[in-house]
């Protein structure tokens, strides 16, 4: 997405999502702090489904050490650290013409591979601050909770650890 690109029509179930995509993603652009990218129909001139990245980190919580062992575990003793860099899907939707087609699962393989391949930064995992709603979906795509302290927040914060994909791709 440009910041002077025409947005096609687009509606999912959470007005959030559809008023982040219209108000908001060309202002996050603007001040770099997320990347929008757009999948369009051009047969029926419209928006099928949307996602944005940006750049995050994990971070060692004292509160949260039985999750946080948990993730280190997969961090060989030489490089562990108290944080780890992440890319965080800030917004992932699909148009309710579209859903329960497997699109939101073909974009999760997208932004798996962007962030391995085509754009390597040195990043481990991908975050996620999950709606509730959402949080199956991503438990399918084989993300983990960071912590139980979130559970009856209207979010979850999970991750997916990139060398998984890595494996899985060979």
């Amino acid at each position: 997405m440009s910041a002077d690109m025409e947005i096609k029509p687009f509606s999912c179930t959470d007005d959030d999502l559809n008023d982040f995509l219209f108000d908001d993603a060309r202002n996050y652009l603007k001040e770099l702090l997320a990347t929008t990218y757009l999948f369009e129909n051009p047969f029926n001139d419209s928006t099928v489904a949307y996602f944005s990245l940006l750049n995050d980190r994990l971070s060692s919580d004292p509160d949260g050490r039985t999750e946080w062992n948990r993730l280190n575990r997969a961090i060989h003793n030489s490089k562990r650290r108290k944080q780890y860099p992440a890319v965080k899907i800030g917004r992932l939707a699909v148009s309710q013409e579209y859903t329960g087609m497997g699109i939101g699962k073909a974009i999760l393989h997208i932004i798996k591979f962007i962030a391995t391949h085509k754009c390597p930064m040195g990043c481990r995992f991908l975050t996620v601050d999950a709606y509730q709603d959402a949080v199956g979906f991503y438990k399918n795509a084989k993300f983990e909770f960071i912590t139980e302290r979130d559970k009856d927040e209207d979010t979850r914060l999970m991750y997916y650890d990139l060398k998984q994909f890595l494996t899985e791709t060979k």
